[in-house]
């Protein structure tokens, strides 16, 4: 069914459908961890002999382009992506470096371009940092044992 999804998503979004294309949509969308250029490769890298490092980076900024997705630059480690674009909060955690999905936070909405002291503005996105629940229950099992 995501497949399915995929397709529109990149119909409504002004992208043209390639196999390469709707496998990397259709990643994003089954696996919310946020993934990187090289881990969409190397998965689906095994799946798509034709597929290379550079068509996922190219196409992920297409996407991002064309707001289909949502490219995340939380630290200078590595760009990520988000096939979820409904506006939502990310959280980092500091100990484990995964990305997590905030929903339930209030969220900086622009929809459109504004000024900000002389500054156009035309994102806006709002990342947390801190300790994940499950590494802090990690810290908390290993300092009571």
């Amino acid at each position: 069914m995501k497949e399915k999804e995929a397709y529109n998503i990149l119909v409504n979004s002004g992208i043209r459908p390639s196999v390469q294309r709707l496998a990397i949509m259709d990643y994003l969308l089954n696996h919310r961890t946020h993934p990187t250029v090289d881990e969409i490769f190397t998965v689906l890298g095994r799946k798509i002999s034709t597929l290379s490092r550079t068509t996922v980076y190219n196409t992920l900024r297409l996407f991002a382009d064309h707001h289909a997705a949502q490219m995340l630059t939380i630290d200078e480690r590595r760009v990520c992506y988000d096939g979820d674009t409904r506006p939502h909060v990310h959280f980092l955690c500091e100990r484990c470096g995964k990305v997590i999905d905030l929903f339930d936070e209030p969220v900086p909405v622009l929809t459109q371009a504004r000024e900000v002291n002389g500054n156009l503005v035309v994102d806006a996105q709002l990342y947390y940092r801190g300790i994940c629940a499950e590494c802090q229950c990690k810290e908390k099992y290993i300092l009571n044992n």
